[in-house]
């Protein structure tokens, strides 16, 4: 099942955002996530907030009218914010949504915040759920860059992950979304699969490069509790990820990239440009403001992070009863800022300003340095940046500078 969500204080239902969340909202960067919780089924690995049809109480049509009456709410909260510079639809599946109900969500963004020039819109999809014909609808109504989970190019891996696609239809699909004019076109990979060699992930990573994407992402397998495939190891049937496994794939995984002149932003991302990088996630990570759309979907605006309650009915009720579907939030402090700023600027190849750091933050820094975790040039010239070693024990670097 879905991860629970985290505890947090009651979110008032007008939605309303404290006066210090407001202060300055124009002047920051803002983006929208929309969560469409639907899957045709559910992958063993997942435990992401998703459902499939007989599992949601929810018609895929009135989740359509719920996001948007959300969005309406959204605009009677935040009219002051924008324009915007990102979207991203996820879940879930959302290209299991007409391309007209997906073009009907973005268009009621436009007309509440105004999409900034050059926006990127982007769409998750997987390889099934899109053909010829609904990408260049997507594409027409304005989405920029599509991101299909591809996972692996082995058809046993897919069949431990529960994945529906064939091996070679991620990469078929992301020529089709090239053909339709998609800018941008990503390719998720997973690796450390139980059962996957080292010779399906280079060959993974091989379809993944001569696809002729300008992005990949790869994540390491993460056995989340109540996931099918938790079950699984815990019987005994399949063996638990190695880490050691893990670090070897990385390192394959950066050696292909790389060489296929796709370089690292983040440690699990790689784009062959600047202008291919996710601006999305990029938001995220370096502290952004955006409004979660749908069941489950957290927002983040000016230090005030809130989510939605997760049952696709429930969230539908609430809006139509005309209350806010926050089932919590927080207001974070300067610390807690601070300790995210570290965690996740530190994953950037960009890094973490050395005079930000805090306490024994600059002490652990040289330390990481000298021990070849950060590199040296850029630590001459006051950033954090990781080394390749370093990426492999990036958490471990990130607690050491925050202790």
């Amino acid at each position: 099942m879905p991860a629970t969500l985290p505890d947090g204080e009651p979110v008032p239902t007008s939605g309303e955002l404290p006066a210090t969340a407001l202060d300055g909202v124009r002047e920051r960067d803002f983006g929208v996530y929309l969560h469409v919780p639907f899957c045709a089924s559910r992958c063993g690995y997942c435990d992401f907030n998703t459902y499939t049809p007989t599992e949601s109480g929810l018609a895929q049509g009135d989740y359509v009218s719920a996001a948007l009456a959300e969005i309406e709410l959204a605009r009677r909260v935040l009219p002051q914010a924008g324009p915007v510079r990102t979207v991203f639809v996820g879940g879930g599946t959302p290209t299991l949504l007409p391309p007209d109900d997906l073009a009907r969500l973005l268009d009621a963004v436009d007309r509440t915040w105004g999409l900034a020039p050059g926006a990127e819109v982007t769409t998750e999809a997987n390889p099934e759920s899109v053909d010829q014909d609904s990408l260049a609808r997507l594409r027409k109504a304005g989405f920029t860059r599509i991101s299909l989970g591809m996972q692996s190019a082995a058809a046993h891996v897919l069949r431990v992950l529960d994945r529906k696609h064939t091996p070679g239809r991620a990469t078929a699909a992301a020529a089709e979304a090239r053909e339709a004019g998609f800018e941008h076109v990503n390719l998720d990979l997973i690796y450390g699969t139980p059962g996957e060699t080292a010779d399906d992930f280079e060959a993974s990573l091989q379809a993944a490069v001569t696809a002729g994407v300008d992005h990949v992402s790869a994540y390491s397998l993460i056995v989340e509790d109540g996931t099918r495939l938790a079950a699984r190891i815990r019987r005994g049937e399949v063996p638990m990820p190695s880490d050691d496994v893990a670090a070897d794939r990385y390192l394959a995984a950066e050696a292909a990239l790389s060489g296929a002149g796709l370089g690292w932003y983040e440690v699990s991302n790689w784009a062959a440009s600047d202008a291919a990088r996710c601006a999305h996630n990029l938001l995220y990570w370096t502290g952004g403001d955006w409004w979660g759309i749908g069941p489950g979907a957290h927002s983040h605006v000016g230090g005030v992070r809130w989510w939605n309650v997760k049952r696709p009915a429930h969230y539908a009720k609430l809006l139509a009863d005309g209350h806010s579907p926050g089932a919590g939030r927080e207001l974070l402090s300067a610390d807690d800022q601070y300790v995210e700023d570290v965690m996740l600027r530190l994953r950037l190849r960009d890094g973490y300003s050395l005079a930000h750091l805090r306490e024994d933050g600059p002490a652990a820094a040289e330390r990481a340095t000298m021990d070849g975790l950060l590199d040296a040039a850029e630590y001459a010239n006051g950033r954090a940046v990781l080394t390749l070693r370093g990426r492999l024990l990036a958490d471990a670097v990130i607690r050491d500078l925050l202790t």
